[in-house]
C-alpha cells in the first residue's frame, strides 16, 4: 500500500470529463470544464483526433486525452513479463519466469481489427538464491512458445476497450492468454473532470472495481495510475474445484485471508494528433498467500509486465488467414490444466499407463514401496489424457491379473469427467465387475467427479440398470452417490434445475405408496446427500405434523426424513427452520424425533427470536430428555469460539440464564449433545467435536448415538467423519430396566447384560436390531442394518460344531494347502485446486493433493495333528504349526503447490510431505489349545526396520516440458552440515535428535530420529515454523554389542491348573489385591515398613507354599545354540479361599548372574476393598509401593477411596512424579477445581470421590504439598438409580 501513495502523492489539481457531442462533418467531439479549465478533443470519421485546451483565462494548456490506436500505424513495442515467488526474507530459495518479445500492433482497415504479432521472443527461468543464482535462457523452451505465436493475433479496440480476441485454431490457450496479458495494458477507461474516480469494468481479472487516478508531468505528458481491487470481482477470472462440499465461512474470512492481493497499473500517456499514445506502461502485482493468515507469514508472488514503445511507422497492406473467435480480454480459466507436481511427456499415454500401471502392481505386491507412491499421481495424469478406446484397450490387457485390475479400476476413477462414467456403464451392461468392485469404483468415480448437467443425466441411467440392484450394498451407493452428485452439481451451479433431483423425487414418492420403509429410508437419505431446496416437500410428507395428509411412519423413517434436511438448512434455512421448529413443538411426538428437529434447527444458525422461543417452550416442557438434550446442546454453543458461531453463542448465553435455575443440575443419564471447538485467529484454523445421545423415558439403551468432527481452515468449512447408530428393536430386550443389573459395573453387571443380549431370538425376524451409518464431507456414503439373519450367520460360522459347509472350514483347509493374500488400495483422499490469472496472463494455482496407498500382505501354512474330519470344534484339540509372514501398512503422500503451472512450464514453491506406515511380521507358531499352550518364535532383528517415519520439506521448482525429467528443485531453507544438536547459525535452527532404548538380551534397539531446518522469525511469523526440512522416524535396529540370537520365543502357558479359571474368576483376580500384604504397612519409618512387608509378604508365600495354583506363565526368551536362555518368566499364582481373594505376580529375569525381580502381591476382600505391594530390583529388595482402593455402594452417600503410598521409587519417577505435581493445578483449575496449599502425608497420593447427590459428586485429591478439590460434579455416567426413573416431569 505504500508503493500506492507514492504513486498517488504527486496528483495535480486539475480534474476533467469528456462528454460526447455531435461535430460538424459527421465527426464526435466532447468538452470537459475543469477547475480553471476547458478540454475540447474531436474524433473525426477516419479515427483521428484533433486536439486543443484553454484555461478560463485563455492561456494554452495541455489535456489528458482518451487512448487511441491509428488503424494506419504501426506501433512497435518491447515487452517484458516477469513473475517471481518469494516469501520476501532474504536468503530463502525463489522460483521466476521472465518472458521478453517485441510486440507489434498495427490496423487491419479491411477488417476494421487490429493485430498484434510478437517476435524475437526469449524465456528465461530462475530458481535459487537470489544473492547467488540469476534468471538462465532456456532456448528449447523459448523455441517451443514461440511456434505459439508465429502467427498474428486480431482484436477489436474501440473507446480504450479491447472486445474480441481471434487467433488461429492451433494456438494454445495458454498462448492467448499471454497475448490477454499484453492487451490488457490497453484497456484504459478516461474520465476527465476527476482527478480520482471509481468505475466497474473488465479487465483481464473480469469484471473488477478499478481506482483512476491522474497528474500532468512537466513535459507534456500525462501520468495515470490504475488500482484494481481483484479481491472482490463481481466476475472474477478464478475456479474452484474440489471444494464443493467445503462450505464457505464469510465470518472466518472476516478475520483474516489467506489470499490477498493488489495490482496496480502506471501509464505514461503523450498527447498526439491521433490521440492519446501510451508510451510506456507498467504493472506490478502482489499477492501474498498463507495456507493459515497472512498475517503470521505468506508466500509472496510479484508478477510484473512492461509496454515500452519504440517506433510508430506507417502500415502496410496484408492479408491475415483464417481466425476463430477467443472471446474477450477476461482471463480464460483451464481447470482441466495438468496436476502441477510433475512434468511428463504426455504422448503415447494408453500405453504410459498400462507401463506403469504394471510397475506400481509389481513394486507394491509385498510391501508398500513408499519411493513409488508418488507415481500415482503421475498415473492419474497420463489416464486423464486417455481417449475412451484407450481405457476400453487397457482394461482388456489388465483385467486378468488380480493385482493390475484393482490398480487399474482403483485409479481410473480420476479421470473425472464422462468417459469414466461411460466405461462404468458398459461394466454394468456387461456385468463383467463383481457387486464389491462395482461398488467400490462407482462410490469414488461419482464423488471425484467434475459436476455439470451432461454428468448428471449420464448418472441417471445407473438408476435404471438390473445390475445396480443385483446386490444391496451397491444399489445403496448407487443411489446415495447419486444424490451427492447433485449436491455437487448445485453448489458450483446457482441455477440447479430440479430435474436433477425429479428421479430421487420419485423413488420417494414411490415407496411412500407402496408403504416399503427400506425404500423410503433409502431415497430419505439419498435426497438428503442432494440438500436440494426443491425436494422440502416432498420431505415434508414424511414429517409428522408437517404433511397435510401424514401417513403414520415408524420412528426409523421419521428420523431419516428429518436428517434428510441437513444440507437444505444452509441452502433455504428459512423453510427449515419452520418445519424444524414446528416438530421441537409437537409434545405428542416421541422425544427422539423432537431431539433431531433442533439438531437440525441449529445447523440453520437461528436467530436470537428463535433460540427465544425455543427456550420459552423449554421451560414448559416436561420430558426431562428433551430438556437435558437441549439444555446441554444450548450450553455447549456458549463456549463455542468458531466464527460462524458468534452470534449464536451470545444467543445461547442469555437463554442458559433463563434455564440454568430449573435444568442445570440434570444428570448425564439424560439425553445429552455436547459440542467442543476451538480456533485460532493467527492460522485460521480451528476443529470441530459433536456428539449426540438420544434416550427416552421408556428405554434403558439409548436411541441414537451420534458423533461428527469439522475443520475450519482458509475460509472453509470441512466436514469430517460422521459415525451415527440407531438402536431398532434391541430396544425390546432391554425395556427400561436389566434384571439383576446394579450399576457398579461389577462381574455380575456384565453377565446381568450378557443374559438379557442371550435372548436375541425372540426379536421379530422383519426389523433390524440396530442400523448404522457413516458419512464424509457431509455425505452419508454407507448404511447397514444388522439383523437376525446376520447374526445367526455369523453364530453358525463361529460355532465349533460348524461343518465343510462354512467359510471357515474353507480357509482352514487354504491354510493347509498354504495360503496367500495380497491386496492393495491407492486412493487419491484430497484433490483441491484453485486458479486464477495473473497480469501477465499467466493461470496461478494454489492446490492440495492427499492420497494413500494402503497395503496387506499375508503368506501362511499350517499344519493341523490330527486334522478335523467333521466339525471345527475338533481344532480343540488338535496341534495346530502355523508359518507366517506379511506385513500391513500405508504410506500417505501430501502435496501442496502454490505457483505457475502451464503445459509448458511450472515455477513455483511446492511442499512435500510422506508417512509411511508399516507393520511387518515373520514367526511361527505352535498352538495346543487343548493344554492351553501357545508358543511363538521370532527371528531375531538383523537388519534394521522402519515402522513409522514423516519425511517434509518445502521446494522452490522450476520444470518445463523440453526438459521433464530435469526439474529444478531447491531446498527453501540451505543445506547445513552443521551437526549439533541445537544450533542458530545465519539465521538457520537446526534441531537433531537421536535416542534409543536398546534391549542387549533380544539384540534390538527402539530408536526414535528427528531433524529440523529452520529459518528466520517463527514467532513473529508463525508460517516460519513449517516451511523447512523435517524429518522423524521410529526404527527397530539390531543392537550394536550383544551376544549372537538365533531367536526369540514366546510361551504362553494357562495350564495345567487345579481348578479351570473362568471369566468372572480372571476378572475379579485382575481387580484384586493383597488385603494381607498391604493391611499392615506402617507409614512411621522405612525400617517398620519394610519389616512389616515382608511379614505380610511371608503370610502369602505360606499360603502359596501350601496349595501353589500358577494361573498362567508367561516366558519371552532370547535362544542362540546350546547357550542358556535369556530373558523374562511371569506367573501368576492364585491363593484365594473362601470369600478372600489373594494372588501373587513373580516376574524374574533369566540368564546369567542376575537376580532381578519383581513381586506383586494383591488382595480383594469382600469385593469393595482391594490392596497391592509393589516391589522390585534385586530380588525384589530395591524398590517397594503400595496401593489401596476402597468402595462402598450400599452406604447413604456412596464413596470411593484410594491412595498410592511409595517407600522408594528410582529417581526418574520422582523426576516424573514432580512434573505431574506441578502440572495438576493449571489442569484442575480449568476443570473447575479450587485448590488448598496444606501439607499432607509425606510420599503418598490420596483421592476421594463421594456420591454428593442423585445428580453430582465430590471429588478431592491430596498430593504432599496441596489439595484440589471440587464438589457437585455432574455423573459422566448413567448412575443404577436413574434406570428406573421416569423421563418426564411431573
Amino acid at each position: 500500500m505504500e508503493g500506492d501513495q507514492q504513486l498517488r502523492s504527486p496528483l495535480v489539481e486539475v480534474i476533467w470529463e469528456a462528454h460526447l457531442a455531435g461535430l460538424a462533418g459527421g465527426g464526435r467531439g466532447g468538452l470537459g470544464v475543469g477547475r480553471g479549465s476547458v478540454v475540447v478533443w474531436a474524433w473525426s470519421s477516419d479515427g483521428v483526433s484533433s486536439l486543443g485546451c484553454r484555461t478560463s483565462d485563455g492561456r494554452k494548456h495541455s489535456n489528458f486525452p482518451g487512448v487511441r490506436l491509428n488503424p494506419k500505424k504501426i506501433y512497435e513495442y518491447k515487452y517484458e513479463g516477469l513473475v517471481n515467488f518469494s516469501l520476501g526474507m532474504p536468503d530463502l530459495a525463489e522460483s521466476g519466469v521472465k518472458m521478453s518479445c517485441n510486440v507489434s500492433i498495427s490496423g487491419v482497415p479491411m477488417m476494421k481489427l487490429f493485430a498484434l504479432t510478437v517476435s524475437n521472443l526469449t524465456f528465461q527461468e530462475f530458481n535459487g538464491f537470489p544473492d547467488e543464482d540469476d534468471y538462465i535462457l532456456s532456448p528449447n523452451l523459448t523455441q517451443t512458445i514461440s511456434s505459439h505465436f508465429s502467427k498474428p493475433f486480431l482484436f477489436n479496440y474501440t473507446g480504450g476497450h479491447v472486445r474480441e480476441i481471434k487467433a488461429s485454431a492451433e494456438v494454445s490457450e495458454t498462448a492467448v492468454n499471454i497475448v490477454r496479458g499484453i492487451l490488457d495494458f490497453l484497456q484504459v477507461t478516461v474520465k476527465s473532470t476527476q482527478k480520482f474516480y471509481e468505475l466497474e469494468e473488465i479487465g483481464i481479472y473480469g469484471k473488477c472495481q478499478s481506482n483512476y487516478t491522474v497528474e500532468e508531468l512537466q513535459n507534456n505528458e500525462w501520468n495515470v495510475t490504475k488500482v484494481v481491487d481483484v479481491n472482490n470481482c463481481e466476475e472474477k477470472a478464478a475456479v474452484y474445484r474440489g471444494m464443493a462440499t467445503a462450505v464457505p465461512d464469510k465470518t472466518s474470512q472476516q478475520r483474516g485471508q489467506s489470499i490477498v492481493s493488489t495490482v496496480t497499473y502506471v501509464y505514461t500517456v503523450k498527447p498526439t494528433a491521433d490521440g492519446g499514445l501510451i508510451t510506456e506502461v507498467y504493472s506490478l502485482e502482489t499477492q501474498h498467500f498463507s495456507p493459515f493468515n497472512v498475517m503470521g507469514g505468506s508466500f509472496k508472488m510479484q508478477a510484473t509486465k512492461k509496454l515500452e514503445l519504440l517506433s510508430q511507422t506507417a502500415v502496410e497492406g496484408g492479408t491475415i488467414g483464417p481466425m476463430e473467435s477467443r472471446g474477450d480480454l477476461v482471463y480464460k480459466v483451464n481447470a482441466e490444466a495438468n496436476i502441477p507436481l510433475m512434468m511428463q511427456n504426455l504422448t503415447n499415454s494408453t500405453l504410459k499407463a498400462v507401463e506403469l500401471i504394471k510397475h506400481l502392481a509389481a513394486a507394491n505386491n509385498h510391501t508398500i514401496n513408499s519411493s513409488t507412491t508418488q507415481d500415482t499421481v503421475k498415473l492419474f495424469q497420463l489416464l486423464r489424457v486417455t481417449p475412451y478406446e484407450g481405457l476400453e484397450e487397457m482394461w482388456k490387457q489388465l483385467k486378468e491379473d488380480p493385482e493390475e485390475r484393482r490398480w487399474f479400476l482403483d485409479t481410473i476413477v480420476e479421470i473425472s469427467d464422462a468417459r469414466i462414467l461411460k466405461f462404468l456403464e458398459n461394466r454394468f451392461k456387461n456385468a463383467n465387475l463383481s457387486a464389491n468392485e462395482a461398488l467400490q469404483t462407482f462410490l469414488v468415480a461419482i464423488n471425484h467427479l467434475k459436476a455439470n448437467q451432461e454428468l448428471v443425466e449420464m448418472a441417471k441411467r445407473f438408476l435404471n440398470m438390473p445390475f445396480s440392484k443385483s446386490n444391496i450394498y451397491l444399489w445403496h451407493t448407487v443411489v446415495l452417490s447419486y444424490g451427492s452428485l447433485v449436491y455437487k452439481h448445485c453448489a458450483y451451479n446457482t441455477a440447479c434445475p430440479a430435474s436433477d433431483v425429479k428421479p430421487l423425487l420419485d423413488m420417494a414418492m414411490d415407496a411412500l405408496k407402496s408403504g416399503n420403509h427400506e425404500d423410503q429410508i433409502l431415497a430419505l437419505k439419498a435426497l438428503g446427500n442432494a440438500g436440494h431446496p426443491g425436494s422440502i416437500k416432498t420431505i415434508e410428507r414424511f414429517l409428522p405434523g408437517v404433511a397435510a395428509n401424514y401417513v403414520d411412519l415408524p420412528p426409523r423413517v421419521q428420523s431419516a426424513a428429518v436428517q434428510s434436511m441437513r444440507l437444505i438448512a444452509a441452502r433455504d434455512p428459512h423453510r427449515v427452520q419452520e418445519n424444524t421448529i414446528s416438530l421441537f413443538l409437537q409434545k405428542n411426538l416421541t422425544a427422539e424425533i423432537r431431539m433431531l428437529a433442533l439438531m437440525i434447527l441449529f445447523d440453520t444458525k437461528p436467530s436470537m427470536e428463535l433460540i427465544s422461543t425455543v427456550t420459552g417452550h423449554l421451560m414448559e416442557e416436561k420430558d426431562l430428555h428433551v430438556s437435558s438434550f437441549a439444555y446441554s446442546y444450548l450450553q455447549s454453543f456458549t463456549r463455542s469460539k468458531t466464527p460462524d458461531n458468534h452470534f449464536l453463542s451470545t444467543a445461547c448465553s442469555d437463554a442458559l440464564k433463563i434455564l440454568t435455575p430449573k435444568f442445570g443440575r440434570l444428570s448425564y443419564s439424560y439425553s445429552q449433545a455436547r459440542r467442543m471447538d476451538w480456533f485460532n485467529d493467527d492460522f485460521l484454523i480451528g476443529p470441530t467435536s459433536e456428539v449426540f445421545m438420544l434416550r427416552n423415558a421408556t428405554n434403558i439403551f439409548p436411541t441414537e448415538f451420534m458423533t461428527k468432527g469439522k475443520i475450519y481452515v482458509i475460509g472453509r468449512i470441512l466436514q469430517l467423519m460422521e459415525v451415527g447408530f440407531r438402536a431398532e428393536t434391541i430396544q425390546q430386550l432391554f425395556g427400561d430396566s436389566i434384571p439383576g443389573f446394579k450399576g457398579d459395573f461389577s462381574f455380575s453387571d456384565i453377565q446381568a447384560v450378557f443374559n438379557v443380549l442371550t435372548k436375541w431370538e425372540d426379536l421379530p425376524d422383519d426389523q433390524p436390531i440396530i442400523s448404522a451409518f457413516t458419512r464424509a464431507s457431509g455425505q452419508e456414503w454407507f448404511f447397514a442394518d444388522i439383523n437376525k439373519s446376520l447374526i445367526r450367520s455369523v453364530v453358525k460360522a463361529l460355532n465349533v460344531s460348524a461343518g465343510k459347509d462354512t467359510s471357515l472350514w474353507t480357509m482352514m483347509e487354504n491354510l493347509q494347502k498354504g495360503y496367500s493374500w495380497r491386496w492393495t488400495k491407492p486412493f487419491l483422499i484430497f484433490e483441491a485446486r484453485y486458479f486464477q490469472a495473473t497480469t501477465v496472463g499467466l493461470p496461478l494455482e494454489i492446490s492440495k493433493y492427499y492420497q494413500s496407498v494402503t497395503g496387506v500382505s499375508v503368506n501362511a501354512t499350517a499344519v493341523i495333528n490330527p486334522p478335523p474330519s467333521e466339525h471345527l470344534g475338533q481344532l480343540l484339540k488338535s496341534n495346530i504349526s502355523l508359518e507366517t509372514d506379511g506385513s500391513v501398512g500405508f504410506t500417505k503422500d501430501f502435496w501442496m503447490f502454490y505457483g505457475i503451472n502451464t503445459e509448458f512450464f511450472q515455477c513455483g514453491y511446492e511442499s512435500i510431505t510422506k508417512i509411511p506406515v508399516s507393520a511387518p511380521w515373520n514367526f511361527t507358531a505352535n498352538i495346543n489349545v487343548a493344554q492351553k499352550k501357545f508358543e511363538f518364535d521370532f527371528p531375531p532383528c538383523n537388519k534394521e526396520t522402519e515402522f513409522f517415519s514423516v519425511s517434509s520439506n518445502v521446494y522452490a521448482v522450476s520444470r518445463n516440458i523440453e526438459e521433464p525429467t530435469l526439474p529444478k528443485i531447491t531446498p527453501i531453507v540451505r543445506n547445513t552440515t552443521d551437526s549439533n544438536e541445537q544450533t542458530q547459525t545465519s539465521n538457520i535452527w537446526h534441531p537433531k535428535n537421536h535416542s534409543c532404548v536398546e534391549s542387549q538380551i533380544y539384540k534390538a534397539e527402539i530408536c526414535m530420529e528427528s531433524e529440523m531446518r529452520r529459518q528466520y522469525y517463527n514467532e513473529e511469523y508463525p508460517l516460519s515454523y513449517f516451511l523447512g526440512y523435517t524429518e522423524m522416524a521410529v526404527k527397530l535396529v539390531p543392537a550394536k554389542k550383544s551376544r549372537p540370537v538365533d531367536r526369540i520365543h514366546l510361551e504362553v502357558n494357562a495350564g495345567p491348573s487345579t481348578h479351570l479359571m473362568n471369566a468372572r474368576q480372571l476378572l475379579e483376580t485382575l481387580r484384586s489385591f493383597s488385603q494381607d500384604a498391604a493391611q499392615r504397612v506402617a507409614v512411621s519409618s522405612d525400617s517398620a515398613t519394610r519389616g512389616t512387608r515382608r511379614s505380610s509378604r511371608d503370610v502369602v508365600t505360606d499360603g502359596l507354599d501350601s496349595t501353589p495354583e500358577a494361573l498362567f506363565n508367561v516366558k519371552l526368551f532370547a535362544l542362540s545354540g546350546d547357550q542358556k536362555p535369556e530373558g523374562f518368566d511371569a506367573i501368576m499364582y492364585n491363593s484365594s479361599e473362601g470369600n478372600s481373594r489373594n494372588a501373587e505376580l513373580i516376574i524374574s529375569q533369566v540368564g546369567e548372574d542376575v537376580n532381578w525381580k519383581m513381586c506383586v502381591d494383591m488382595a480383594m476382600s469382600n469385593g469393595v476393598e482391594t490392596k497391592a505391594n509393589i516391589s522390585w530390583g534385586a530380588e525384589c529388595q530395591t524398590y517397594e509401593l503400595w496401593m489401596e482402593a476402597a468402595v462402598n455402594p450400599s452406604s447413604a452417600r456412596p464413596a470411593f477411596n484410594g491412595t498410592v503410598h511409595w517407600i522408594r521409587i528410582p529417581e526418574y519417577l520422582e523426576e516424573y512424579g514432580s512434573r505431574i505435581e506441578s502440572y495438576v493445578p493449571h489442569v484442575a483449575l480449568l476443570l473447575g477445581f479450587d485448590q488448598e496449599n496444606e501439607v499432607n502425608a509425606h510420599q503418598e497420593v490420596s483421592a476421594s470421590v463421594v456420591a454428593a447427590s442423585a445428580d453430582g459428586f465430590d471429588v478431592k485429591i491430596r498430593f504432599p504439598k496441596y489439595t484440589v478439590h471440587r464438589e457437585a460434579v455432574p455423573f459422566p455416567l448413567v448412575a443404577s438409580s436413574s434406570f428406573n426413573a421416569s423421563g418426564t416431569q411431573p
